[in-house]
């Protein structure tokens, strides 16, 4: 058994993973085995083995690799236990699935192809976000609720509703063909940039109120739906719009909180405390885009644009902002 000192290391290590390795996760066996249950559950008896195996034996040197192969292998074994029971062949089949693990720490686009699965066209938006935040924000049922003002029960409904429509209407855990991206776009970027929310003021408690790892998250998916896109269509502009938009937001957030755990108002910010490198990006997408057609996100943006370029509250543009 581990010490005192060790075990503090395992929970934090625990922590760590789950915050870094679960939609990567989740998305990973969703996509091989076709099934959001699957692969949910089979994340969290992960998790749930490393709890007890980690304190024994201490954290492995990859714990990502551990938790994907113990997870894989448990989504083997329990659709190995219902392909007996019910003779499901199309479950059966995935125990012949030789194809070779994918690397772990290599960026893929796995959580993309679940946030356009969540996202589906015949499922309801408040699904789109509840099934995004669940499985690629890795948020529990509880604070999903939270955010939607519902019961806990309410949303564990609607969250069920919605796989098993996944499940009756095949939806693949796949990137839509190409001519199907437009249709499907501003309801991704609208749940992406509700999980930057959740992560700029989280819902839930015992977190704090900055979840850094789901903003994180939402910029690097929204970098990767803006390279869908063409040059010079609607959709690269909304999802340039909105990439600006959090990248201009995210850079105050070490200047959001005071030393006592209290939000700062934006003109009380130590603006010194600025990530200069996310706001001249931001500030170079915003320029991006300012020639042509503006929406939603990219009015919010340029309204940000103008916050982020003044040295000090009292320099700020305000008639500018009018305008927008």
């Amino acid at each position: 058994m581990v010490g005192a000192t060790e075990a503090e290391r395992v929970d934090a290590a625990l922590v760590r993973a789950h915050r870094e390795e679960w939609s990567r996760i989740v998305a990973g066996l969703a996509r091989r085995f076709g099934d959001l249950d699957i692969a949910e559950d089979a994340a969290a008896e992960a998790f749930s083995v490393a709890v007890a195996r980690w304190a024994e034996r201490g954290v492995p040197p990859n714990p990502g690799a551990w938790l994907t192969t113990t997870a894989a292998r448990s989504a083997i074994d329990r659709l190995r236990r219902e392909a007996k029971r019910d003779d499901r062949q199309r479950e059966a089949a995935f125990l012949r699935d030789d194809e070779p693990p994918e690397p772990v720490g290599v960026v893929d686009d796995d959580r993309l192809r679940l946030v356009f699965a969540c996202c589906h066209p015949t499922l309801p938006m408040e699904a789109h976000v509840a099934l995004t935040l669940r499985a690629v924000g890795g948020l529990t049922v509880g604070e999903i609720a939270h955010a939607f003002l519902v019961r806990e029960t309410t949303m564990g409904q609607r969250i069920s509703r919605a796989k098993a429509r996944i499940r009756a209407d095949g939806i693949p855990f796949r990137l839509p063909e190409r001519g199907d991206l437009p249709e499907r776009a501003a309801g991704v970027l609208a749940v992406l940039y509700l999980i930057f929310n959740e992560g700029y003021l989280a819902s839930g408690d015992g977190k704090g109120p900055l979840r850094p790892e789901l903003t994180g998250e939402a910029i690097r998916l929204t970098r990767l739906v803006r390279g869908l896109f063409a040059v010079g269509t609607p959709e690269r502009a909304e999802a340039t719009g909105l990439l600006a938009l959090m990248l201009l937001t995210e850079a105050r957030a070490t200047a959001r909180i005071s030393a006592s755990g209290e939000l700062v108002r934006l003109d009380e910010q130590d603006r010194g405390a600025w990530d200069t490198g996310m706001i001249a990006e931001g500030l170079s997408l915003v320029a991006d885009i300012s020639s042509g057609p503006i929406g939603r996100y990219g009015l919010a943006a340029a309204i940000s644009a103008e916050h982020a370029s003044a040295p000090h509250a009292r320099d700020t543009d305000w008639a500018a902002i009018v305008v927008l």
